[in-house]
């Protein structure tokens, strides 16, 4: 930990090791996209969300004071897909991880995948979209 209470981390790949929170399937109705038609009628989204944390002191005294209640996570999810319009996908993931590292410093990483199931391309797909990790890092979180 440094002074700040952030933790500094040397090996990224260990932070996306061991317990975390699942979110899966979030979906939601916004207006994020660079097309006319997409900022005026909107679409689905599907959200997927991860975020490590130890979940020890949760497992051993059974309560809710010692995790992240999944709701909490799932209204951060909410407010941004349905909030503020992004031109990209990538805006919106960043604003969902950033948002859960600056609210629950006891989250070391977060994994967010934002879906567009709706989109004008030649051919069947279940969803177009972008992951993103982000961790915590010496000066707080990326």
């Amino acid at each position: 930990m440094t002074s700040s209470g952030a933790a500094v981390l040397t090996d990224y790949g260990e932070m996306t090791k061991g317990d975390k929170l699942v979110l899966r399937g979030l979906k939601f109705h916004g207006y994020h996209g660079v097309k006319p038609e997409e900022r005026k009628l909107g679409q689905k989204f599907l959200i997927d969300v991860d975020a490590w944390m130890d979940l020890e002191p949760a497992g051993k005294s059974d309560r809710l004071s010692d995790t992240i209640s999944y709701t909490a996570i799932y209204s951060i999810v909410k407010e941004v897909v349905e909030g503020a319009p992004h031109n990209l996908l990538e805006s919106v993931a960043q604003l969902i991880a950033s948002t859960v590292l600056n609210k629950y410093p006891h989250v070391s990483a977060v994994r967010v995948q934002v879906g567009k199931p709706h989109v004008a391309v030649l051919g069947p797909v279940d969803y177009l979209g972008v992951e993103i990790v982000r961790y915590r890092t010496a000066v707080g979180q990326s």
